[in-house]
């Protein structure tokens, strides 16, 4: 289980079978899901507007009715993975929902956003599947497995046994709940994310950024870099031209995933998907990129930073 802020791109957490408990946008005086009835595109389309955009927590309810809705499909434990808890307050509504809930629910608040989250939930989502340490492509699915071969002329059942352990594992040998969420911790803990955006009056406006942080991103018209701190948002460059801001970016990322080995990628963006595909393009020749992906972000997280959004998230494969 996650929410909204994960950025997943469509159709991923279907073919996982993860559920998504979506936050609240407020367009204007207007209440709106985000992935029910408000999309990234419509929310540009306000921002660019100048039509005020907050967001809202899901409300306990609301996860009380994913976890319910997990148990009565079978579910015997629950992993819910979100955004960081100093950015908003879904988590903890998560957690008042599980002290409720009719099976075990183990919250985790992974200290991240957007992709750096659904990383971490893909990988837990696949070592709960029984499949281990993630590798090769996560955001396909899980794995297809083919059809075990019949033993062979003379083969000994114990060998043939030993050759078809490709099968999916049965329930028993399954990780519980709490390795799972352990897992999801150490994967959120190595996931690092850069953010470019146009103005951090977005951010500064809605409390994820101090007054006199924003104060100091803005002077002498620089261009601010922002990443996550411990679940915090801090600047983390200051670059005066865009364009210099965007090569400043991909060297800080690319940078960082020269440490980590295999590693994978995702460019966020808002409406400037042409962009975020050249940029995914670079990180393709990156030495040991397992996996890049270009999505557009959540609603929620585009609320507050606001149009021209670009960013570069990075996680060990």
């Amino acid at each position: 289980m996650t929410d909204s802020t994960a950025s997943l791109p469509v159709g991923v957490a279907q073919r996982w079978g993860i559920g998504v408990v979506p936050l609240d946008v407020l367009v204007g005086t207007e209440r709106h899901v985000e992935g029910v009835d408000l999309s990234p595109a419509d929310l540009l389309a306000a921002l660019q507007r100048g039509t005020r955009v907050s967001t809202s927590q899901p409300p306990p309810a609301a996860f009380a009715a994913a976890y319910r809705a997990a148990a009565e499909a079978g579910a015997r434990e629950i992993v819910s993975v979100h955004l960081s808890g100093e950015l908003s307050g879904t988590v903890g509504a998560a957690r008042v929902a599980a002290a409720d809930a009719s099976v075990p629910v183990h919250v985790v608040d992974s200290a991240v956003t957007v992709m750096a989250l659904g990383y971490t939930v893909l990988a837990a989502a696949r070592f709960a599947r029984g499949w281990g340490a993630p590798s090769g492509a996560l955001l396909d699915g899980p794995p297809v497995l083919a059809q075990p071969e019949p033993p062979r002329a003379g083969e000994r059942v114990g060998a043939w046994v030993t050759r078809v352990l490709g099968r999916a594992p049965e329930p028993d040998e399954l990780p519980d709940g709490s390795a799972v969420a352990r897992l999801a911790r150490e994967r959120s803990a190595q996931a690092r994310a850069w953010f470019l955006v146009d103005s951090l009056d977005h951010l500064r406006r809605g409390g994820r950024l101090s007054a006199p942080a924003a104060a100091l991103g803005t002077v002498l018209g620089l261009r601010p870099l922002l990443t996550l701190d411990d679940g915090h948002v801090v600047v983390a460059e200051k670059v005066r031209t865009r364009r210099a801001a965007r090569e400043r970016l991909e060297v800080l990322a690319r940078t960082h995933a020269a440490t980590r080995g295999q590693v994978r990628v995702a460019v966020h963006h808002l409406g400037q998907p042409e962009l975020a595909a050249d940029l995914v393009a670079q990180v393709e020749q990156w030495p040991s990129v397992t996996e890049a992906v270009a999505c557009e972000t959540s609603a929620a997280i585009a609320a507050h930073v606001g149009p021209g959004l670009l960013a570069l998230v990075v996680v060990d494969a």
